[in-house]
């Protein structure tokens, strides 16, 4: 028998085909279909896309179709629980929402937040959660989804909204010794875990606090004629009209969000909050129930149901608090879901085929310095999170990169860790067919090219990166005895987001 060929290394031009195929397909479906872009027609270029680069691997590469296959199914594999918690999450908007969680904290927030200041304050709000859970993700998916419904009710532009909660989730998760992503850059890159944070505040504490100012200018810009205090009155009429609004309901967000914080696995932590909440349905919603379902426990069962499988529907008469509470479910979520499905199934073709490390590799050749050294970090973590569509291949494959040449221009390990958290974790929501774009587009019920201009923390964090290394500002050497730099890398076990 014959032995197989071994697979070639793939060209910089072979390289980028697929990528150019995709950028023109999305540029294309964006142009003919607009926001309804996500809808199906992104899905088929990123499947097209996959099967252009796996047709070049198998026949110009020599890569056998076993390795590209498995590859895929391992890359969806990496993401199945990201798409776990979109399903449950869908569960738990509707849940939150028919149980009177949501409106209850809308209630409040419409009178307690002047919305001359909401934005910084969403931002402010998003930032302690998300430290204290060490997860954007649950964050954007509990707190963030009520920080979205008022702002709507306040006729804050929802991309502003989502741009404030968005930019608070990374900055708290990126500062949070709990979050994954926080622990497994030091990781892969021979550092421990809380030197790593120190450095990062080097970075991270300017964009933050330069977006929080850009939040509160912002904000004073629907000071006045955005806010109908006529309408929010009607608004905190129909609330309390159509739920019971008790503040025992506060328990429910309380509960799950501690026990994220607590580090209790998010998925039974959210599933949790979606049974608390229809708990709390069942004892303080009955005249709810009672309009919406019917009264015996059959119709009740089958409105519960149908509720968290397809989202909560109420016809108040008021078309903002119909299109408010209007959402949530399961189904609501599966597109979202597919994009991931298509995104990974493109990255997972790239990286068996090798042209995601044959691109990164060209990206190191043009180095020289320390500055161009960091910029090269940032700009593969970019590059890899566009491609692969996952934030944690774009701080596996750039830090595995990168860690000798790093060592070799002596330069400690910390400032790697740091280039690859400023960029490979906070720009992933801003790539529509990136895991993160995508979950962060479902859960919030904004587009991401909506939201992305008003991502500050975001966008300034891996701006404010390259400025550090250009400058040569806060960039540490190796010393001779150094008690913070690991000779041995620790174990990782590949996860997805909390």
């Amino acid at each position: 028998m014959s032995e197989q060929p071994s697979p070639k290394r793939p060209s910089i031009l072979i390289s980028l085909i697929p990528i150019a195929f995709l950028i023109v397909a999305m540029t294309f479906n964006v142009m003919v279909f607009k926001d309804n872009a996500t809808y199906g027609p992104n899905q088929f270029a990123l499947i097209f896309s996959a099967l252009l680069a796996g047709l070049l691997g198998v026949f110009q590469l020599k890569t056998p179709y076993q390795k590209i296959e498995d590859a895929m199914v391992s890359s969806i594999g990496m993401s199945m629980q990201a798409m776990l918690i979109l399903l449950v999450v869908g569960a738990l908007i509707a849940s939150w929402i028919m149980s009177g969680v949501v409106p209850l904290l809308i209630l409040y927030g419409l009178k307690i937040i002047n919305p001359s200041i909401f934005l910084f304050v969403a931002c402010i709000i998003s930032c302690i959660v998300s430290l204290s859970t060490g997860s954007s993700w649950s964050t954007s998916g509990t707190i963030g989804v009520a920080l979205i419904a008022i702002g709507q009710t306040l006729n804050i532009p929802l991309g502003m909204v989502a741009g404030a909660v968005i930019s608070g989730a990374y900055f708290g998760d990126k500062m949070s010794p709990l979050s994954e992503t926080t622990n497994l850059a030091p990781a892969m890159v021979g550092t421990d875990l809380f030197t790593h944070i120190r450095h990062m505040v080097y970075s991270s504490g300017p964009a933050i606090v330069i977006s929080l100012v850009l939040f509160l200018i912002l904000g004073f810009f629907y000071q006045g004629d955005t806010l109908n205090a006529k309408q929010i009155e009607e608004v905190l009429a129909i609330i309390q009209d159509n739920f019971n609004t008790t503040p025992l309901l506060l328990v429910v967000p309380i509960v799950t969000v501690v026990l994220v914080a607590r580090k209790f696995p998010a998925l039974p932590a959210l599933l949790l909050g979606v049974i608390l909440g229809v708990i709390c349905t069942l004892v303080f919603q009955q005249d709810l129930l009672h309009k919406l379902a019917g009264s015996d426990l059959k119709s009740t069962y089958h409105f519960i149901v149908g509720c968290l499988a397809d989202g909560f529907s109420i016809e108040t008469g008021n078309k903002v608090i119909d299109e408010l509470f209007s959402r949530g479910g399961m189904a609501n979520m599966l597109n979202t879901i597919w994009l991931i499905f298509c995104a990974m199934v493109f990255g997972g073709a790239l990286e068996a085929t090798g042209m995601l490390q044959r691109l990164a590799e060209a990206i190191l050749s043009i180095v020289h310095g320390t500055g161009s050294l960091i910029g090269a970090t940032v700009a593969t973590c970019l590059f890899t999170n566009a491609t692969a569509s996952d934030q944690y291949i774009a701080i596996v494959v750039p830090a595995r990169m990168f860690k000798a040449a790093y060592a070799k221009a002596g330069l400690h390990p910390k400032n790697l860790s740091r280039a690859v958290e400023d960029s490979g974790t906070v720009t992933s929501v801003l790539i529509p067919w990136n895991s993160g774009g995508a979950f962060h587009s479902g859960v919030l019920g904004v587009s991401t090219l909506a939201y992305l201009p008003f991502c500050f923390f975001n966008i300034l964090s891996p701006i404010v990166s390259v400025f550090l290394g250009a400058m040569n500002l806060t960039i540490e050497r190796i010393r001779t005895e150094n008690d913070d730099i690991q000779t041995t890398q620790p174990d990782y076990q590949e996860k997805k987001p909390a």
